[in-house]
């Protein structure tokens, strides 16, 4: 929608004034430290989108983190005070000078109306690459379906139903296969969305049909869904329980379908688990190609820290600090990579360089959320069994090699996988002083450094004991 200069000084000025009743509830919300390493930076950025409130941070780290944990906060508390607010756009101070390549991701409010123009534009996330897709065995072969996919020509497969837990890389997937088809085919209608916001703006056009009393409004939304070429839903387990949004999604897919265009759904489980579905939606939902996402193991994990680590030079991450997280943060990946950026922000907040230490300080309350609880009794037996040892000898006054060395290596795992203090763990060990336990953890670092053999049992031992 074109603006004059009047108009949009004016919005900037309206818009300005709700920033200050926004934050000022953030204040309170948050808390003084919180909002003062979190919040305070935020600058409001002078637009000309009347629909859309752009919000800037110094650092892309300050941008994840503002992203993951207050999208949605900032969206209801503009559409509180500004009901026409669409969106808000999170981006990082350093690229505002370039509106052209702003890696903004808005957030689309749930109920807001948009017209075909826009919603033909999907809303990709630059970072969601299949390049940037970290690929094992858990995720191949939802992975290769992704790919196969976004292929020009005719698709040997639809629909593609991705399923998972939450932060395991679906939306990742849907991401790219959006950019690799626009990439194939500029021209292409690509529609991507939540399925909260296909229930929200069907229920939209529907009441505004009601209003006005003629079916321009449903009949506009049907048609820009079924006219794109490739279709993608997120989060489909949301119309659960919801008899008319259900029906309309079924008509919808069965066009689309029919018309031999590419559609891609996604749930947190499989077509037949998806309670509240109909029936007939998920019999439909299973006639292409059913891929899932398993919980990643110890090695993506890893994985995954080193490929976002390679995007961030400047951050300077200790291997020991990432396979710590790795072990650790166990439940999904974008915990994992929440707890990379909130380690590195904190260390460019207070000047402080990452090692193990700073890990354990800054990331405290998740790494003790996240752990098993695996006691210092399970690691001697775990260690001897590796090495063909008693448990006593570990406890025992032998200083021959072939046992201390184990020894110093179980007291490595103990200082690394328990919360026992260094006492606690020297008198586990035979009554041994904390000294002992200080000098057994830093001989193993150095070690495993340098040692293959050394750095493969540590690496073994503690998947055994993360299970």
């Amino acid at each position: 929608m074109a603006i004059t200069v009047t108009e949009g000084a004016a919005r900037h000025d309206e818009v300005a004034k709700a920033w200050g009743i926004v934050r000022s509830h953030l204040r309170e919300s948050a808390g003084a430290r919180l909002f003062d390493q979190w919040l305070k930076p935020i600058e409001l950025v002078q637009g000309a989108d009347c629909d859309t409130v752009r919000l800037a941070l110094p650092s892309a780290f300050m941008t994840n983190w503002v992203r993951n944990h207050y999208a949605d906060r900032l969206v209801q508390e503009f559409r509180a005070i500004l009901p026409d607010v669409r969106s808000v756009a999170i981006e990082t101070r350093s690229a505002t000078a370039k509106p052209a390549v702003l890696a903004a991701e808005p957030l689309v409010v749930a109920g807001a109306a948009a017209s075909v123009e826009a919603s033909a534009r999907p809303q990709l996330d630059p970072r969601f690459t299949f390049d940037r897709f970290v690929v094992d065995q858990s995720n191949l072969v939802a992975f290769n379906a992704a790919r196969a996919l976004a292929e020009p020509g005719t698709p040997r497969f639809s629909p593609l139903f991705i399923h998972s837990g939450t932060g395991q890389g679906k939306t990742h997937l849907m991401h790219a296969i959006g950019a690799a088809y626009l990439e194939a085919c500029p021209d292409a209608n690509v529609i991507m969305m939540s399925a909260e916001r296909f229930m929200f703006e069907f229920v939209q056009a529907v009441r505004a049909r009601a209003q006005r009393q003629n079916d321009r409004d449903t009949h506009a939304f049907k048609a820009r869904l079924r006219a794109a070429d490739l279709l993608m839903i997120d989060d489909v387990q949301f119309i659960a329980g919801k008899d008319s949004t259900q029906e309309e999604f079924f008509h919808t897919v069965s066009e689309v379908m029919a018309a031999g265009k590419r559609l891609v759904i996604s749930a947190d489980r499989c077509p037949q688990g998806l309670d509240g579905i109909e029936t007939r939606i998920t019999s439909r939902l299973s006639v292409g190609l059913v891929a899932d996402i398993k919980a990643p193991d110890l090695g993506l994990r890893r994985a995954v820290l080193t490929r976002k680590l390679a995007d961030l030079p400047d951050a300077k991450v200790p291997g020991e600090v990432l396979d710590l997280l790795a072990a650790r943060i166990t439940a999904n990946i974008r915990d994992l990579e929440g707890s990379l950026n909130r380690l590195i922000a904190y260390a460019q907040l207070t000047g402080e360089a990452i090692d193990m230490d700073f890990a354990v300080a800054t990331l405290g309350d998740v790494l003790r959320g996240a752990q098993r609880r695996v006691t210092i009794d399970e690691i001697q037996r775990a260690v001897s069994a590796h090495f063909e040892l008693k448990p006593i000898d570990l406890v025992s006054a032998r200083r021959a090699v072939v046992v201390a060395r184990p020894r110093q290596i179980a007291m490595y795992l103990a200082k690394r996988l328990t919360t026992r203090s260094l006492p606690e763990i020297g008198r586990k060990f035979g009554g041994r002083d904390h000294s002992t336990v200080i000098h057994a953890v830093r001989r193993i670092e150095e070690l495993r450094d340098k040692d293959r053999e050394i750095d493969g049992a540590v690496r073994t031992l503690l998947r055994e004991l993360e299970g």
